[in-house]
């Protein structure tokens, strides 16, 4: 019940600077490219590694402990925000908007630090599988609340007509309450066993130093991108770009993808230079803990292409199916997010159960080849269009919650590409989060679950750019046969990681503590 909860928590905000932030945009009438390149406010979940750390090593809330206590932070600080979102406008203070998503996704990434660092602490080696199972439960129950009622909520003609910043308020009233709950009802629950002696190491003094430092590195990246690397693009791209056939703002997103990619290979060795000069221990010996393991270099690039190809897909799947296909929001908000994300449920309860016979690994590769053909729905999609298949009415409903004023038709290609693409994701999802488990130790959870997921969400987060300014340069259906093409290179690496993942597996018939 506890992870259940708990996954319902991070699952509430994720939508918010997702799918649900796209389709604001996408009815607000913002471009692709522009919509693929504010998929960065989510650049946070990228780099929460950064400061969990200080959530390893300091105790805000004593009364409350060290989880519980970042957690009821973090959740009524994301209440807030939400709440100041709802009163701005997309398209008339669009940089202000930016920000305060931006602020959403750290505070939500911040939440993630905690909830998976208490989860990890919570659950013995052999329980991970089921339980990575019901974590996807219970955040796909949020997302189906934030991503997919709220769609019917926003419909003017067939749903209840509400008003974006209505959502948004709505939203941020449940974040509160979750705060409640995370005060008061986990300690009831279930409590993780304490952490180790010798969390805490090195100096608070020159953990609070180190973290400012980097901090710093980064805001000189991003400065440097803005005035040093966005002109360099344009010196290189500017005069190749313009003997072709691509509109000026086109030309323009591709500019600034070769200066964000510059600012990053700028910035990252820069930050963790920062960290070393400053002697940032908890960062540096969580990240050496980590680094201690055999193949944990190989682990990493695998964590980022095993949902590579799924992210690629997913990026601006719901413009798609909004602006290109021409869904409206209700059968969007019906099969995209509530029957598509029940057989993601579906999907991550079987693929937990099937780990408890296939083992890691195996299950690894089936879910992961099975991703990887749901690309091909979308692609079929693309070219097929709406009705090439018979569809099916959903008839109008009120459930109190939530309202269909009359019935809606679902289109049939639409309900089987879903279908297909949740089951499989739901599954993969279950066998990855398990995976991440696997690889941490207690004595630094937050630190290297941070990371682990860091850069599990690369993909996520930062394909948005490229797939919105691809996605307009060579059409949709060449855009989802490449997402297909980038699900294949984590495939062939697990298959050379065999040895070392099955070592992670755990012993059938060893004590569940083992």
């Amino acid at each position: 019940m506890v992870v259940a909860l708990l996954g319902f928590a991070s699952g509430l905000p994720l939508a918010l600077t997702g799918q649900a932030l796209q389709a604001w945009l996408s009815v607000s009438g913002v471009d692709i490219a522009t919509i693929g390149f504010l998929s960065l406010v989510g650049l946070p979940y990228t780099f929460k590694f950064l400061w969990a750390p200080l959530m390893d090593r300091f105790e805000p809330w004593p009364a409350l402990g060290r989880r519980r206590g970042w957690l009821v932070i973090t959740q009524l600080g994301l209440a807030g925000v939400l709440w100041a979102l709802a009163a701005t406008s997309p398209t008339g203070a669009l940089q202000a908007f930016a920000l305060l998503a931006v602020a959403v996704a750290f505070l939500s990434a911040s939440q993630d630090v905690v909830i998976d660092a208490y989860r990890t602490d919570l659950l013995p080696p052999a329980e991970r599988g089921l339980g990575a199972s019901l974590n996807v439960l219970g955040y796909r129950l949020a997302m189906i609340l934030s991503g997919g009622v709220a769609l019917i909520w926003t419909d003017a003609a067939q749903g209840s007509g509400w008003t974006w910043p209505q959502v948004y308020r709505l939203m941020a009233g449940l974040m509160a309450g979750a705060a409640g709950l995370s005060a008061v009802l986990l300690p009831r629950l279930a409590a993780p066993p304490p952490a180790p002696a010798g969390t805490a190491v090195g100096s608070a003094r020159n953990d609070l130093i180190g973290f400012v430092a980097v901090v710093a590195a980064v805001v000189a990246g991003y400065l440097a991108t803005l005035h040093a690397f966005t002109p360099l693009a344009r010196a290189l791209l500017g005069p190749w770009l313009a003997g072709g056939s691509l509109s000026a703002a086109l030309q323009g997103r591709w500019i600034d993808l070769l200066a964000l990619l510059l600012g990053i290979a700028f910035t990252l060795p820069l930050a963790a230079w920062a960290a070393r000069r400053a002697r940032f221990a908890t960062l540096l010996d969580g990240l050496g803990s980590y680094f201690a393991q055999p193949g944990a270099a190989a682990f990493l690039g695998f964590i980022v292409l095993y949902k590579l190809g799924d992210a690629f897909a997913g990026a601006l799947m719901t413009p798609f199916l909004l602006k290109t296909m021409a869904f409206s929001s209700a059968e969007v908000g019906v099969v995209n997010k509530i029957i598509g994300l029940w057989l993601t449920l579906g999907g991550a309860l079987l693929g937990g159960l099937l780990m408890l016979r296939l083992g890691l690994w195996r299950a690894l590769l089936l879910f992961g080849v099975l991703q990887a053909a749901s690309n091909l729905g979308f692609w079929w999609l693309a070219l097929q269009g709406k009705g090439s298949l018979p569809g099916l009415t959903i008839p109008a409903f009120d459930f109190g919650f939530v309202a269909l004023a009359q019935p809606t038709a679902v289109d049939g290609g639409l309900l089987m590409v879903i279908a297909f693409e949740n089951l499989s994701g739901g599954m993969g999802t279950a066998a990855f989060l398990a995976f991440l488990m696997s690889l941490t130790t207690q004595r630094f959870t937050a630190t290297q679950f941070a990371m682990l997921s860091a850069f599990a969400s690369v993909g996520r987060v930062w394909v948005g750019p490229l797939a919105g300014v691809l996605a307009e340069s060579i059409g949709w259906p060449s855009f989802f046969l490449v997402s297909t093409v980038l699900a294949l290179p984590a495939l062939a690496m697990l298959w050379w990681l065999r040895a070392a993942v099955r070592r992670l597996e755990v012993v059938p018939g060893a004590p569940v503590d083992d």
